[in-house]
């Protein structure tokens, strides 16, 4: 990385991953101007600078266009159609994500050989690398899990200490990435997400598929999405990469599926071509179903599961094998906000789901669930996405809907349109706290014994909460309040 020595370069975005990436370049000898829509974020900033700036994208924008950098690093925050992005090529100015910084540096260090094994999808990628890292560590590898989940990937590649990545990478992050090359990738479904970023359907599927570019050993794709398998025909890869195939069906040569209670492989052992292998059981997933019992797994983890396995076992990496694939998915804890049942009362289950940001997210967290059970609490900002489909697929579980949301119109649309005698509750805006204790209260009126109220809002957080998290934590101190007064009460029935 001798050329960014003296190079003139900008950041965009300084928030954790932000601050890692001014730290590598300044320890690079780079010239870094620092830009921020925050202005605390900016004085928080406690590397040596060249210059820095808080200000609108516009004005972001405007400041980069008379200047002479050579490159510009971008928060996944810049939009692929905003003023910033279109000033940088307007100027000439190179623009790359932190993952193709990260990536560089790891080529260039002492280690260049760390295989990187890389996921994305529109949904499912957090779980799917948490289960991958979960596996590779089985097998005795350093294998942290970084990019979107866990430390920034620049900050594990500067520390040296790993045997391989498992990386969760955003379309923002592919976007502008440029040089990756993983040993195993996969794209585990495409759905509309993040469309007002991207400028569209085509253009976010397309970001996606990049991870597959320069795949080393293994590319994988979902058999049950033929965006996905289309990706891996096109994609440009190291010759002698193998396309492989998750399916929770039986599985066909180059794939890995499910027979009976089953993961089997059959694309990526010797005698894949006359037998399958058993790699797990669904026994070893039961602590992720609720209730503990395999027979209420929902799909969407098999799936996740079965991608996890064929990513580790493609990497060619010694020591991962099924013994490690099975051991791994035991040991596998899933993350916060990610389909959590934090309370429970009154024959009531409360369930964290958060983490479902868009249409595709929400529909695999509520389709599990028995007909007429589910009270939906539902909206906040919908990047552009519109909800007909979504209503119609979930309405047959629903007892009722409550909608948060600053501007709740899209949704109640879809509900009028596709679920017209469906009860839905709407919840006015105010504070987070207050957004959310609204929502509980209404949903405790609306919810009978036997029901689950699933936070699972289809839409990102921004409109009225810092983040996902904050939604899903409020929630679940919402929820646990609720469940222990109804538990208070039924002692003092009793």
């Amino acid at each position: 990385m001798n050329e960014l020595d003296g190079a003139r370069v900008g950041v965009v975005g300084l928030g954790r991953t932000g601050a890692a990436v001014v730290d590598a370049l300044t320890t690079l000898g780079a010239e870094v101007h620092a830009y921020d829509g925050r202005a605390e974020a900016v004085e928080a900033l406690v590397a040596p600078v060249a210059s820095r700036m808080a200000g609108s994208p516009e004005d972001i924008a405007a400041a980069l266009e008379p200047s002479d950098l050579r490159l510009l690093v971008v928060s996944p925050g810049v939009p692929a159609t905003g003023p910033i992005l279109t000033a940088a090529q307007a100027a000439g100015i190179e623009t790359w994500s932190e993952i193709e910084l990260a990536w560089r540096l790891q080529r260039a260090s002492a280690r260049p050989g760390v295989p990187w094994l890389a996921v994305t999808g529109t949904d499912g990628k957090t779980t799917t690398v948490g289960m991958l890292a979960s596996i590779l560590t089985a097998a005795g590898l350093a294998a942290p899990a970084v990019g979107n989940i866990g430390d920034p990937v620049i900050s594990t590649v500067l520390a040296g200490k790993a045997d391989v990545l498992a990386v969760e990478l955003s379309s923002f992050q592919l976007h502008t990435t440029r040089t990756l090359s993983p040993a195993s990738a996969a794209c585990l479904n495409v759905a509309a997400d993040h469309l007002d970023w991207h400028g569209g359907p085509e253009a976010y599927a397309a970001d996606k598929a990049r991870v597959y570019a320069r795949a080393q050993r293994a590319a994988i794709y979902n058999c049950q999405d033929e965006a996905t398998r289309a990706m891996v025909s096109d994609a440009d890869v190291v010759e002698g990469c193998l396309a492989v195939g998750f399916t929770l069906g039986a599985p066909g040569l180059g794939q890995v599926g499910l027979v009976e209670d089953l993961l089997v492989d059959r694309a990526l052992h010797s005698a894949r071509h006359a037998e399958g292998r058993e790699i797990a059981t669904l026994d070893d997933l039961a602590h992720l179903a609720p209730g503990g019992s395999a027979d209420r797994l929902p799909a969407h983890i098999v799936a996740d599961a079965l991608a996890a396995a064929a990513l580790a076992l493609g990497s060619g990496l010694p020591g991962v094998g099924a013994e490690a694939v099975a051991a791994g998915l035991r040991a596998f804890a899933p993350g916060a906000h990610r389909i959590v049942t934090v309370a429970e009362a009154g024959g009531v289950a409360w369930v964290d789901d958060s983490k479902a940001t868009n249409p595709h997210s929400a529909r695999a967290a509520l389709a599990g669930l028995p007909a007429g059970t589910g009270v939906w609490i539902a909206g906040g900002d919908t990047k552009g996405a519109t909800f007909h489909e979504l209503v119609r697929a979930v309405a047959p579980a629903l007892r009722g809907v409550v909608l948060i949301g600053r501007d709740q119109s899209a949704m109640s649309e879809a509900l009028a349109a596709q679920a017209p005698g469906l009860p839905v509750t709407r919840v006015a805006d105010g504070s987070p706290r207050e957004v959310i204790e609204g929502a509980v209260a209404a949903s405790a009126a609306m919810a009978q014994p036997g029901d689950t109220v699933m936070l699972a809002p289809a839409c990102a957080s921004w409109d009225q909460f810092a983040s996902y998290a904050e939604r899903g934590d409020l929630f679940a101190d919402a929820a646990r309040h609720h469940a222990a007064s109804v538990e208070n009460e039924d002692d003092e029935r009793s």
